[in-house]
């Protein structure tokens, strides 16, 4: 099995938090790959600034998350290790970049957010990040 780890951004504007919809229809937060021993608080901010054009500031951790899946591409199983940041961006203008990954995205009401995304592991996240987020924002 292939581990890679990586890191993200729960990236929120008032009270509304950043989603991105890839190119499997599944509502997701933007992410990316650790790679050449880069810091996974600049990976995650690079990954929204690419993913949703967001220049954001992180204000806490978020926590973790895991999952696994078979690529097709390389023919054998990974297991993706998140570290998760939870950001703050003052502006709610976004610009999806990748369209070879992601279909659209959008500031939702965090609600609307955890009815949308895809896996139960980032309703949590969502979820516990949002509640951080008021406190830390109080």
């Amino acid at each position: 099995m292939l581990l890679r780890d990586c890191a993200g951004g729960v990236v929120f504007c008032g009270d509304k938090v950043f989603l991105l919809k890839n190119e499997k229809n599944e509502w997701v937060l933007p992410k990316g790959v650790i790679k050449n021993g880069d810091l996974s608080n600049e990976v995650a901010l690079k990954r929204v600034k690419d993913e949703a054009g967001i220049s954001a500031q992180i204000i806490s951790t978020a926590g973790r998350t895991n999952y696994e899946f078979f690529s097709v591409t390389r023919q054998r199983p990974v297991c993706n290790k998140i570290t998760w940041y939870i950001m703050e961006t003052n502006e709610g203008d976004y610009i999806v970049g990748e369209p070879e990954k992601f279909q659209k995205g959008g500031f939702f009401e965090i609600e609307a957010a955890i009815d949308k995304v895809t896996y139960s592991q980032d309703k949590s996240l969502l979820n516990l990040s949002f509640k951080r987020y008021k406190e830390l924002a109080g």
